[in-house]
């Protein structure tokens, strides 16, 4: 059994559409074409490419190559300097941060405090360690072209930490007038001053993204770590293309078709390290937590009680088993924050864990009033990661009494109904299944899926739960480690009892890619594009 959760994630844990920039002719060119270019198969087809819009991390990760960062973090888990560097105040209550020199946007503008301001005011406003942070927050404001200061009513020991996460949602910096785009809205252009520019032209959603090397990016100096350090490109462009088909991907890595593969099937990962011209390697070392999310606002999981009989019914072995199948790459875990982590507890997780619920599943379904009502998952066939988890799912709400309606569809279509409210009868859902970066998740405040604030501000689900919002209210506050794991407890008992999610265990993923590569970098938000050079 792994344990990816060493030294570093415990620091890290506790403290914690379509219209683009204009390119200039010289980005089609054929002398452009003809230089170095790295040819990816990602975990998702690429449709949403507003990092802020969503949680998805295929937009997270076209994100990373668009845009940049104010600070980040690094591979000891320590916040570095991106975009600017910082002072505190001595009373903690100030938070200066002051722009680098030669920043520019890609249509040649420069990057101002004001777009900055209006940057992390729009990823506050969605994002759940940013929505606590401006709970502290009194005011935000560019107090020179250059000097970003935030000014807060209170001491707020996560600021860096919330600006500077490496995973969804990502605090990144986007000229004004597309950071003031609501929230709710994808922005109408892709402008950043990251080091990739992205191409209007050659975007075909469902087939293919491409990104060109930023010839006026300036990296830092320091080496790249994580997200952190010089984000130096060494290739001229590359190409996201869609292989919805395992073995064709498989097939296309081995023939050189492709460089990277990111999430092969686990059934051909033997095939692949026989392989002697590829590299398969976990470049997210801390994993994954998969987990299942009810609909609360409309039947039949508006009612606890049959939330609760759902929550018996499932059994984590069964879905790793379906998911992974070797244990090498699995952990059955039940705690919401990850196990091996300061915030781990069992509470609540034994008929997860144990798989021993299905009795009761059935007596609490039968008791509950449950009218037949069919329970809509929706069910990706696209993406290697998400396939298992509905079907699974559906056999044992059915094997318990459950009328259920699985609809087979693609992740980008789930990414965009689950936003949806409407009943599930109208378009919506009732249940759907994803998957956090660990980090992600590892406290109540960065884990978005933990919330109680309903449909104002709530994750997808909109559970409402007064006492959670508390509880976290109360965790931030918390004076030591041993009070905040008091308190994560609780959280843990809350979410069970109300079923806030279902987690559904860890896992690994392994990458592949042709030994032409060097300089892949791992992290939690894999893969990143830059640091990589292209041998032929």
């Amino acid at each position: 059994m792994f344990n990816f959760m060493r030294g570093g994630p415990r620091a890290f844990a506790s403290k914690l559409a379509l219209s683009v920039v204009a390119l200039s002719t010289a980005f089609a060119s054929p002398v452009l074409a003809a230089g170095k270019t790295i040819t990816a198969v990602m975990h998702s087809d690429l449709r949403i490419i507003d990092p802020i819009f969503t949680t998805a991390y295929i937009t997270r990760d076209h994100g990373y190559m668009v845009y940049d960062t104010l600070i980040t973090t690094d591979s000891n888990f320590k916040i570095q300097p991106q975009m600017a560097d910082w002072k505190i105040s001595d009373d903690k209550l100030t938070y200066t941060f002051t722009l680098r020199d030669g920043l520019k946007w890609h249509d040649g503008a420069p990057v101002t405090a004001e777009d900055c301001v209006a940057s992390l005011k729009r990823w506050a406003a969605v994002d759940g360690m940013g929505q606590q942070m401006m709970q502290f927050t009194a005011s935000i404001e560019a107090t020179d072209p250059k000097t970003i200061t935030l000014k807060l009513k209170e001491p707020y020991g996560l600021v860096l930490d919330s600006i500077g996460k490496p995973s969804s949602r990502v605090a990144f910096m986007m000229p004004k007038r597309l950071a003031e785009t609501p929230p709710d809205k994808q922005i109408p252009e892709q402008i950043g001053s990251g080091p990739f520019k992205f191409v209007a032209s050659e975007f075909q959603p469902g087939v293919k993204a491409v990104y060109v090397k930023n010839t006026d990016y300036v990296p830092r100096k320091e080496p790249a770590s994580w997200t952190a350090g010089g984000k130096v490109v060494k290739v001229d462009r590359v190409e996201w293309v869609t292989m919805p088909d395992a073995q064709t991907a498989v097939n296309a890595l081995q023939s050189g078709d492709i460089d990277f593969l990111e999430n092969p099937s686990f059934d051909l990962v033997p095939v692949l390290e026989g392989n002697p011209d590829l590299n398969v390697q976990v470049l997210n070392k801390f994993g994954f937590q998969t987990l299942g999310r009810m609909n609360f606002l409309y039947p039949p999981f508006d009612n606890v009680k049959i939330r609760r009989a759902a929550l018996l019914a499932m059994n984590q072995k069964d879905v790793l088993d379906a998911l992974i199948g070797n244990p090498k790459y699995y952990k059955i875990c039940g705690a919401f924050f990850i196990c091996d982590t300061p915030f781990a507890t069992d509470v609540g997780s034994e008929s997860l864990v144990k798989g021993n619920g299905m009795a009761e599943a059935k007596k609490l379904l039968a008791e509950s009033g449950y009218d037949g009502t069919p329970v809509v998952i929706m069910a990706p066939g696209d993406v290697t990661t998400l396939k298992a988890q509905p079907i699974v799912a559906a056999q044992l709400l059915r094997e318990a009494g459950f009328k259920v309606d699985l609809q087979a569809t693609d992740w980008q279509t789930v990414v965009s109904r689950r936003a949806s409210q409407k009943p599930p009868k109208e378009g919506g859902w009732n249940m759907f299944f994803t998957n956090w970066v660990s980090a992600d998740v590892s406290n109540p405040i960065s884990n978005l899926s933990i919330g109680g604030q309903g449909k104002k501000g709530g994750w997808f689900g909109w559970a409402e739960d007064a006492k959670i919002e508390k509880l976290k209210d109360d965790f931030v506050r918390a004076g030591s480690l041993d009070a905040q794991k008091k308190i994560a407890t609780e959280i843990q008992k809350e979410a069970y009892d109300q079923v806030i999610y279902i987690p559904l265990g860890q896992y690994q993923a392994p990458s592949a890619w042709r030994k032409s590569l060097t300089g892949v970098i791992d992290g939690p938000a894999t893969p990143i594009f830059w640091n990589i050079d292209k041998t032929e």
